[in-house]
């Protein structure tokens, strides 16, 4: 795509450059016509337009350059982007085929290593992409996605890359690797899925206290670390975690999100001992759907400071799996008298609901209080991850 803003003027300098050669060459064929009989003419009139006639060569060469690497450059951030969704579309048809292997893989192998220099954390970065396959849920392809560093906040390291989506289409997926990532290069993380409430959004933009009370957490040694994943919430409605608890069915075992996270990363086995879900305000329903819609598969959800339908909840925790005994915990401040009302009604629900809803084990907490509603939402986000920590299997 060219830039107009530098065609315009260089099809000024272009045009002025034209007239001006025109004049010096006129004025060049009236001094020789003088010299033919024996007449003086002045040269400098020739000479200045000559000479703005080059200035006008140089400008049009300049913006010429510019021009075309503003095109290339354009093209070239376009291209990556799809080169990108493209490449996660045909690792995962290479995944399904037997004995083939994923594109994206063969070049992060055949990719030379990062520099030295860049410290532990670009180390866990370069060597995110080296987790074995074997940890990848049954029956779902195993997609090893390049994920670029975006940041540093709770002293690790943010990632992120675009997956493949439920729908097939690709979305970003931000993963905030603890500190002790880069420093035990051997362990393998238990993963927490925090999901958002703002179509396009992932969890970690749309509120920051999520990670930076879990640093704040691990940094204290309240808490053991796990890995953090915020998949971008999708689109097509402006609440999703409302039609999330409203459609159970929705929530279903994203296989793609958790075979990339497994095959990208140092994670331990996908399951119910390893896997968790959190929400905050507004992904809190989101959070406490998929832990009592998917027992199974996540063993722990922590939902901070919601809103719930606890109808629709207690129905999606009805049609569990039969077998499987969701753990939920509901977080609240002390003065937000609406929010723990809704998650008493939810507890409540759930205990006279059928099947595996009745089994649920659910926690309400109410006992944080500080000064300001962000220093609340930091200390019940702190909890939550407490209680998810201990929940879950520790890294090893």
């Amino acid at each position: 795509m060219v830039r107009p803003l530098l065609v315009i003027p260089l099809l000024a300098a272009a045009l002025g450059g034209i007239w001006l050669a025109r004049g010096a060459l006129q004025r060049w064929r009236d001094l020789r016509a003088a010299a033919t009989y024996e007449l003086a003419g002045e040269r400098w009139p020739m000479l200045v337009r000559a000479g703005g006639a080059m200035v006008c060569g140089v400008c049009v060469t300049a913006l010429t350059l510019l021009t075309a690497l503003g095109a290339f450059g354009v093209l070239s951030r376009d291209r990556t982007g799809a080169d990108r969704a493209q490449s996660a579309v045909d690792a995962a048809e290479a995944g399904a085929r037997p004995g083939s292997v994923p594109e994206t893989s063969v070049r992060q192998q055949a990719a030379p290593p990062t520099a030295a220099a860049s410290g532990a954390a670009s180390g866990a970065a370069s060597g995110a992409a080296t987790s074995a396959a074997s940890a990848a849920p049954a029956g779902a392809p195993a997609v090893a996605s390049r994920f670029d560093s975006v940041g540093h906040p709770g002293g690790g390291e943010l990632l992120q890359s675009a997956v493949l989506g439920p729908d097939g289409k690709p979305r970003n997926v931000r993963v905030w690797l603890p500190p002790q990532y880069a420093k035990e290069s051997n362990a393998r993380f238990p993963v927490v899925v925090m999901h958002a409430a703002t179509p396009g959004k992932t969890a970690d933009a749309e509120v920051p206290d999520v990670v930076e009370g879990v640093g704040a957490a691990l940094q204290t040694g309240r808490i053991r670390p796990f890995i953090l994943v915020a998949p971008e919430a999708p689109n097509g409605t402006a609440h999703p975690c409302e039609l999330v608890a409203a459609a159970p069915a929705a929530v279903a075992d994203d296989a793609t999100l958790r075979a990339t996270i497994a095959a990208s990363f140092r994670t331990l086995p996908p399951g119910p001992t390893s896997w968790g879900a959190l929400g905050v305000e507004g992904g809190a329903p989101c959070a406490a759907a998929a832990g009592l819609a998917r027992p199974d598969l996540y063993g722990a959800a922590a939902a901070v400071s919601g809103r719930y339908d606890a109808a629709a909840l207690a129905q999606t925790g009805a049609e569990a799996p039969a077998g499987s005994s969701a753990k939920l915990l509901l977080a609240a401040a002390k003065g937000d008298a609406a929010g723990l009302d809704a998650a008493r009604k939810l507890q409540t629900a759930l205990k006279a609901g059928p099947g595996p809803a009745a089994k649920a084990e659910v926690r309400v907490s109410d006992n944080v209080q500080d000064y300001t509603a962000d220093r609340e939402r930091l200390r019940l986000v702190r909890q939550a991850a407490q209680f998810l920590a201990e929940t879950l299997t520790r890294a090893s």
